[in-house]
């Protein structure tokens, strides 16, 4: 199974993260950036989408907000982020809450890449 995302009869979706295709964050968005949209609506789940970032060393997620939540789990490397006027150091094992309306940014500041999972609500995407 490790070669193929599976789509079973009772609507799950599993498979390896690298068989989903990544997909260049714009530019007017974000600097050194890629992202794979693992679980979709359209796959089948109902309220959330799951998403997994790739931002490579010098990267950058540029300020933005909106209004609905973030919850984060980095996987790799090591990364500030902002929220609000508060900047935080994080790295592999952290989560992070982002609540709707605040602003955000991230900023890759490692020699690796940072790799972090993102879920949303499908509601506002």
């Amino acid at each position: 199974m490790s070669g193929e995302i599976v789509l079973g009869s009772y609507g799950e979706k599993l498979g390896h993260y690298t068989l989903v295709k990544k997909e260049k964050v714009p530019e007017d968005m974000a600097e050194k950036t890629w992202i794979r949209w693992l679980i979709r609506k359209e796959d089948g789940a109902p309220n959330f989408a799951m998403r997994v970032f790739e931002v490579e060393s010098g990267g950058h997620i540029k300020a933005h907000s909106h209004p609905w939540e973030h919850e984060i789990f980095v996987l790799e490397g090591v990364g500030d982020i902002r929220i609000g006027d508060r900047v935080y150091r994080v790295t592999s094992g952290f989560f992070i809450y982002i609540p709707p309306n605040v602003e955000h940014e991230y900023w890759n500041k490692g020699d690796k890449p940072l790799v972090f999972i993102c879920l949303i609500p499908h509601t506002k995407q």
